[in-house]
């Protein structure tokens, strides 16, 4: 039996060369990976060798030759090519190590675009994808996780099945073609041609199996994206508790995203990807009592966010409520201490930076749906009643308006202070989440602001807010009765601003 071995990553390879020699396996290998392993005391075949040509263009061509592909690529059960491998002296060889030049891990370290370019490797995809096609007669390790299953395969003189074969193909396959993938979308990047290509080709890393999905009788998994931003909850580093749910990592990127619009200090409280309540304040620990005060009750198995360090006070405070999960930048050392009480209480550390130019996906029957990050605000505010907003109403209209548009909708946000009130979500018409927010508001609605992250089709909802006592609102405007609308704020002394943007979170 003979074995190619090239590998960029050595993690293994010097174990099970060692143990391939000692099966009776003769090792060929190419250029730092036969340097290597001769450097280990192991006999090594160099392709150059079996070629009889040299590595030439700084070793950008090794392997592509007959008498490599030839030897992987020929069926064992077919007579014409067993002739052909007589006739030009062509030894089979049974097995394929191989894996990749790191393209991603340098483009992660480097900007040179010569060095980048120089780590697209074009030998090993070769390699693996030949012997891939060829996986009946040839097995193909791409990964050095596989290393000790096959040494335990060989030592127990088990037989290799046609199906733990086929196995390895496929895991070589996904490895060629997420590695394409991720060069793609490199340079996709580069050119600025990332939106909407006309054929769209992803790179996703399996993370980990995550507990369930949404549901116990649903599996799922977390991915992450190639060149995946820092500030990213796949990026989150977690702390404490027990492992994450599907439902915790949607819930704590909502919170993510929430929390990153805000330059003073925030909390945040996400239950079911929707805030249950939003408050700014220029100390962390106020911001966060005014959200827990905005929805006590469905904050309870919930999720919270804070752009500002967790400290001991703070971390005391959190204790105190049943947490699903607490997302912040940093914790001091107390802090972490107290929060490691709770057994259960998932906390992460993440970046809060903020990222720009994302695309966002959504997988539907058949097939899926890419657009861009909804990151744009407003180019203009028009003031479009007989009164404008006051200075305190005009940031409380602000801040609610960077609240709503992280709500499904049909969304309405209520706010005062800095703080949310009342937080209408996902709702069929406009009129429910805005009898939503003043039912819950209650006497706290008299002077609040809203926002809606939708025209009002009618002059209902704003009416119901109007009688509330809400002074101030916040709409995109492009409805054919804006007109309608208008009117009934000026009617009961409503300032209100138009943006000219919509928020729909489907």
């Amino acid at each position: 039996m003979r074995a190619l071995i090239s590998v960029s990553n050595k993690s293994g390879v010097v174990d099970l060369a060692r143990n391939l020699v000692q099966f009776g396996v003769e090792i060929i290998s190419t250029g730092g990976t036969a340097r290597y392993l001769k450097e280990h005391g192991i006999k090594v075949v160099e392709v150059s060798e079996i070629t009889s040509f040299p590595e030439i263009l700084d070793g950008r061509v090794k392997t592509l030759h007959p008498l490599i592909h030839g030897a992987i690529l020929a069926k064992r059960d077919s007579f014409s090519h067993a002739e052909e491998l007589k006739k030009f002296s062509i030894h089979p060889v049974d097995i394929v190590v191989v894996n990749l030049y790191p393209f991603k891990e340098t483009v992660s370290r480097t900007d040179n675009m010569e060095e980048i370019v120089e780590n697209i490797d074009i030998g090993g995809p070769t390699l693996l994808r030949s012997a891939a096609k060829n996986f009946k007669d040839v097995l193909v390790l791409c990964d050095p996780k596989d290393y000790s299953w096959l040494t335990g395969k060989l030592s127990n003189q088990e037989k290799i099945t046609f199906e733990e074969r086929m196995r390895l193909a496929l895991k070589a396959f996904r490895h060629t073609a997420c590695y394409d993938a991720v060069i793609s979308e490199f340079f996709a990047r580069k050119s600025r041609e990332r939106c909407f290509p006309e054929v769209l080709v992803t790179g996703f890393e399996k993370i980990t199996d995550l507990r369930y999905g949404e549901n116990p009788h649903q599996k799922a998994a977390l991915y992450r994206e190639p060149f995946v931003k820092a500030s990213s909850i796949v990026s989150a580093k977690q702390l404490h508790g027990k492992e994450l749910s599907y439902n915790n990592v949607c819930d704590a990127d909502s919170a993510l995203a929430i929390v990153k619009e805000f330059d003073m200090p925030c909390a945040v409280a996400v239950k079911h990807t929707n805030p249950c309540g939003v408050a700014c304040s220029g100390d962390i620990h106020e911001a966060f009592e005014m959200a827990y005060r905005a929805d006590p009750m469905s904050i309870f198995g919930g999720i919270v966010a804070f752009n500002r360090e967790v400290d001991e006070s703070l971390a005391r405070r959190l204790n105190e409520i049943y947490l699903e999960l607490i997302l912040a930048p940093g914790y001091s050392e107390e802090a972490l201490d107290i929060l490691k009480r709770k057994k259960n209480l998932r906390v992460l550390i993440v970046d809060l930076s903020k990222n720009d130019g994302d695309l966002e996906f959504r997988k539907i029957s058949g097939g899926i749906l890419v657009q861009t990050k909804d990151d744009f605000d407003y180019e203009k505010l028009s003031v479009v009643t007989k009164r404008s907003p006051t200075q305190n109403e005009l940031e409380d209209l602000l801040f609610a308006w960077k609240v709503v548009k992280h709500v499904k909708s049909n969304a309405i946000v209520l706010a005062k202070n800095h703080r949310t009130l009342a937080i209408g979500a996902g709702q069929m018409n406009r009129v429910w989440p805005t009898e939503h927010c003043v039912r819950v508001a209650e006497k706290e609605a008299k002077g609040s602001a809203l926002a809606s992250d939708a025209f009002f089709p009618f002059p209902d909802a704003l009416e119901v807010a109007a009688k509330a006592g809400v002074s101030a609102v916040i709409q995109p405007g492009g409805s054919i009765r804006d007109d309608q609308v208008i009117k009934v704020a000026d009617l009961y002394n409503i300032a209100m601003i138009f943006t000219g943007t919509r928020h729909f979170k489907h």
